[in-house]
């Protein structure tokens, strides 16, 4: 998951539930100070995460002219979901985003919409993606970023992660995994381990946790685990696509995703001085190169 690096809005953002034929999601919403905006970004989060995984991506984007529509997939934080399983499954979740892709593309939308998937919300985006270019009308969207995710399953060390944690959902409430997983963290730490959280977002963090729905995360989790490599079918959509990343990636190799940007026919960027998330821990430099590719009209991505 990622941590965001604060918490509060900026003034060109709000706390909003959109709206969809598949039911509300919450999403944090910002729009250009003024302005036609010259498109707008629909973010997508991974395993664990929320909208707040995108927050410092909201000012930076909108100070460029984009609106922002940052979501809850459902299941996770403060959307909400129920307890049966068949809800989270790509397809369903997929069905989520062609809902909400409709909701930010009416008639007051800023221009054409730039799809955005963080991890496991790139499963996600690509199996939108996949729905969308087997119709006969033209895909929704102007562009695909993916963002720290890979061609199929996680690494090794990640599967191994999120096997265990289906594995106890069944018979540990979330409460006492969230101090397990604190547990083993601290265990794992070297050296003098990473800077001690602000207590804001570190209670941020545990009431994310504790806000997600059990089954969304036995799902997610599993597909995590055997997702396939689906990158020739996506490079067939024909959509103009990034592949963006940190320098370091523990989920999926750099390399790897590297070598799903060669394969989509799309540019690999790699974020200096980021991990798995560019987006909260450069969420600048990370903005910078969105902008420059949602404006590019080059296919493999950046002039």
């Amino acid at each position: 998951m990622s941590t965001p690096p604060f918490l509060t809005l900026p003034a060109s953002a709000r706390s909003v539930r959109l709206a969809t034929a598949r039911g509300e999601f919450a999403a944090l919403h910002s729009r250009p100070q003024r302005g036609t905006a010259r498109g707008t970004a629909l973010l997508v989060p991974g395993f664990t995460g929320s909208k707040e995984d995108f927050i410092a991506l909201l000012d930076p984007l909108a100070q460029a002219g984009f609106e922002v529509v940052a979501v809850d997939q459902r299941g996770q934080f403060e959307t909400g979901g129920p307890a049966d399983e068949s809800a989270y499954g790509l397809e369903a979740l997929a069905l989520d985003l062609l809902a909400l892709t409709e909701a930010v593309s009416g008639p007051a939308a800023g221009g054409p919409v730039h799809l955005l998937g963080h991890s496991f919300g790139g499963y996600v985006v690509r199996e939108a993606v996949l729905r969308s270019a087997g119709g006969t009308a033209a895909l929704p969207w102007d562009s695909l970023t993916l963002l720290s995710t890979g061609p199929g399953a996680v690494g090794a060390a990640e599967a191994e992660r999120a096997a265990l944690l289906v594995s106890v959902l069944p018979v540990m409430d979330l409460e006492a995994i969230w101090q397990a997983m604190q547990d083993m963290d601290q265990k794992e730490e070297t050296g003098g381990g990473d800077p001690q959280l602000d207590p804001e977002i570190a209670d941020f963090l545990h009431r994310r946790w504790l806000a997600n729905v059990p089954a969304a995360l036995s799902v997610m989790g599993r597909q995590l685990t055997v997702e396939p490599d689906r990158v020739d079918a996506l490079a067939k959509a024909g959509l103009r696509t990034l592949v963006l990343s940190g320098e370091e990636d523990y989920a999926w190799p750099v390399e790897e995703q590297a070598q799903m940007a060669s394969r989509l026919g799309a540019r690999h960027v790699a974020v200096d001085g980021a991990g798995h998330s560019p987006n909260a821990e450069q969420p600048e430099a990370t903005a910078a190169t969105l902008v420059e590719f949602w404006l590019s009209d080059n296919r493999g991505g950046l002039a």
